[in-house]
């Protein structure tokens, strides 16, 4: 049973405008970060994108670019976010699997050959090894003459969502962080149009962090970097307009826009209060992505709304830059054809709904207020209970009880409820209106029909890569792993540490023998 009342008025929203709302631009930009939204330049449509070998997810890019989307999104396969070569044992079966596999700077040169790098941000989801890609991409940009000030995009390098949600780390918590804050330092020196940390609270949500929870979480990790940086010499102010964040948007359609508005009034705040940071350091900017984690392989078609909605909450919750999953990613790695209709979904609430037209149109409106005061409360008290990420931290530096079980409980109860019919949702096409199987025509061929529901596409049991909302693929590919390494081999993966050496003459800083340091 839904905990909302039926109707909301007056006296369910006693706020001091100028304090809670303010003017859309302006501290604690509750109604947006910029004062005209939409209307002076659309959210960034970023389709998250990565499979197989560089060439074919450059195919991809391409593919995407040319049907209008304005920025790129790589995904990496789980090799390359480990730091295994594409040839390592270790990597056998994964390679190219989940996302694109990088070896060497070379793979990364063909990844985005044609693209202009100096035109199109690119946003890159690695964490674990996010200094050596990035280090990567800053000679590959050179080598197409675009000086690093030039560059612009995001790498996510959110090290702590990893120990809490995913797993993809390599070293412990300190040496981890240390590595994420050095690349602050980096981006902030040489003046980098680039965003050195993408704090992600999308894949606590996708483990099973509530609303609340998920704001709780990813600001007490947010928190903690920028404590690091400080204590490293960096000037908050100089480098926390950088900062960017992500987000999850499921289907509660009024909880997200409540949620994304009360995330950047109490980050605002929580900025202010903890670093007396300036305004501009104390704006909230975000990419979202739909709920993965929301999508059927049962009559997948109904993602599509799923998605449609979710991509609406985005919007008029204000966010900066939007990925929209394809409705098939419950069964395999998106088509090129339902990755376009999914940027479609995109280019059609952007041009054909109105919505841009106007900042923050659910500003103002009871029922959107008392729910976004309500979720700013919980995510502070949230973060406060769990005592930030310094109390979420065991003794050997793994994390412990308090954010893990909280997590765990909060999906465990998720699923007996929606098992035994109390969730406040009922999920379209798992138990409510199956698919009944259609009745084979006379003469029909034996096995044109599928017996559970007549589309073959229509049943499906994918799995997921845990915490990521991405599909691991469930279809065949023409090589198998061993001939990829061989290929990846033969393109110069594992050469002895030269590509380490030509990323240290670009980026400096790498001692002599990049090989033993990078081994450890």
């Amino acid at each position: 049973m839904s905990d909302r009342k039926p109707v909301y008025g007056p006296d369910d929203w006693h706020a001091d405008l100028a304090r809670e709302l303010g003017a859309p631009g302006v501290f604690p930009y509750t109604r947006g970060v910029h004062p005209t939204m939409y209307r002076g330049k659309l959210w960034t449509m970023r389709q998250y994108a990565g499979f197989g070998t560089a060439e074919e997810t450059n195919a991809r890019f391409r593919h995407l670019l040319a049907a209008g989307q304005t920025g790129l999104s790589v995904a990496f396969d789980l090799p390359t976010q480990m730091g295994y070569d594409s040839d390592h044992p270790m990597a056998e079966g994964e390679v190219g699997r989940a996302g694109v596999a990088i070896d060497t700077v070379d793979d990364l040169a063909r990844l985005f050959d044609g693209i202009p790098l100096d035109r199109v941000s690119t946003s890159m989801t690695i964490n674990a090894t996010a200094a050596v890609l990035l280090a990567m991409y800053v000679v590959v940009g050179e080598e197409h003459g675009v000086g690093r000030s030039k560059l612009q995009g995001t790498v996510q390098n959110d090290i702590l969502k990893e120990f809490i949600a995913r797993g993809t780390y390599i070293y412990p918590i300190e040496p981890s962080l240390r590595l994420a804050t050095d690349v602050c330092r980096f981006v902030t020196i040489e003046g980098m149009s680039f965003n050195p940390i993408s704090v992600s609270g999308y894949h606590m949500r996708e483990a099973g962090a509530t609303a609340a929870q998920e704001l709780a979480f990813t600001f007490a990790n947010g928190l903690e970097y920028v404590r690091r940086a400080v204590a490293a010499g960096l000037d908050v102010d100089q480098f926390a307009p950088r900062l960017s964040f992500f987000f999850a948007a499921f289907t509660d359609l009024f909880e997200e826009i409540a949620k994304f508005r009360a995330a950047r009034r109490l980050w605002a705040r929580l900025m202010k209060q903890n670093f007396h940071a300036n305004d501009s350091a104390c704006r909230l900017r975000f990419h979202t992505q739909t709920g993965g984690s929301t999508l059927t392989a049962q009559q997948p078609k109904n993602n599509v709304v799923r998605v449609a909605i979710q991509a609406l909450a985005a919007v008029l919750g204000g966010t900066q830059s939007l990925h929209t999953n394809a409705y098939d990613e419950a069964l395999a790695l998106p088509t090129e054809q339902s990755a376009t209709l999914a940027l479609r979904t995109q280019q059609i609430l952007a041009h054909e709904t109105g919505v841009p037209e106007t900042v923050d149109p659910a500003g103002g409106s009871w029922y959107v207020e008392a729910l976004t005061g309500r979720a700013g409360r919980a995510g502070a008290a949230r973060g406060d209970r769990a005592g930030g990420w310094r109390g979420a931290r065991g003794r050997a530096g793994a994390v412990s009880g308090s954010d893990r079980a909280q997590r765990v409980r909060t999906a465990a109860r998720d699923r007996v409820g929606r098992e035994r019919g109390r969730r406040r949702e009922r999920v379209r096409g798992r138990s409510d209106y199956p698919v009944r199987p259609r009745a084979r025509l006379p003469g029909a061929r034996r096995g044109a029909v599928h017996a559970r529901g007549g589309d073959t596409r229509e049943t499906g049991n994918g799995k997921r890569e845990a915490g990521t909302g991405c599909p691991r693929a469930r279809r065949a590919r023409s090589r198998s792993a061993p001939d990829r390494a061989d290929a990846r081999r033969g393109a110069g993966a594992g050469d002895g540490g030269g590509d380490l050496r030509r990323v240290a003459r670009g980026v400096g800083g790498v001692p002599a023998d990049p090989v033993r340091v990078f081994k450890g």
